[in-house]
């Protein structure tokens, strides 16, 4: 029961499409109809509300924070499964047919939940990256990265492991972005598609 309640706690808690919700309770319809089809905050900015973008993100970075202490408070020493199942649950809900987000802000929050460090270096390398290149996907990418190595070398090296796997699935779902990094065609923050 320690290895399966913080991966459902975990599992649930990310699988909380707070996206496609607040988009819908503000008139936007279905998130998932718009855009990339994407329910993330990146998505969400595409309709032209900032602010429920704004609040896509926090809520999403909340959920996999909220995830890992939680857990760490009743299960001690399963804040890395909490960590994977939440962003498993954002990216794979149930609720939607397996088919969600690219995990990139609910591990931000991950990070942050497990180690300051880790989630300092996380928001260093994200909002650096994103500022300097305008490419949201590239700020996430390099952030999802910048995650183990920063656990590896910041003295939380038990968590890089969970949070490098993390990194792999994080690069798989933007694998599109990646193939359009390199034909010079990803979109910048702000641009019209």
């Amino acid at each position: 029961m320690d290895t399966i309640l913080p991966l459902l706690v975990g599992y649930f808690l990310g699988s909380v499409p707070f996206g496609l919700i607040l988009t819908r309770l503000t008139g936007g319809g279905d998130l998932r109809a718009i855009g990339s089809g994407n329910i993330g905050a990146t998505n969400v900015l595409r309709t032209g509300k900032k602010g429920v973008a704004a609040a896509t993100l926090l809520l999403d970075m909340g959920k996999g924070l909220a995830a890992v202490l939680i857990v760490r408070h009743v299960w001690p020493g399963g804040e890395a499964l909490a960590a994977l199942a939440a962003v498993l649950g954002h990216c794979f809900p149930l609720w939607l047919k397996f088919k969600g987000g690219k995990g990139v802000a609910t591990m931000m929050g991950i990070s942050l939940g497990l180690a300051w460090p880790i989630g300092l270096a996380y928001a260093v390398v994200w909002l650096g990256v994103l500022f300097s290149s305008r490419i949201s996907s590239l700020g996430g990418m390099s952030a999802a990265i910048a995650a183990p190595v920063a656990a590896a070398l910041t003295g939380h090296a038990a968590y890089a492991p969970v949070l490098a796997l993390l990194a792999l699935l994080v690069l798989f779902l933007h694998r599109e972005n990646i193939a359009r990094l390199r034909a010079g065609t990803e979109p910048k923050v702000g641009s019209k598609k």
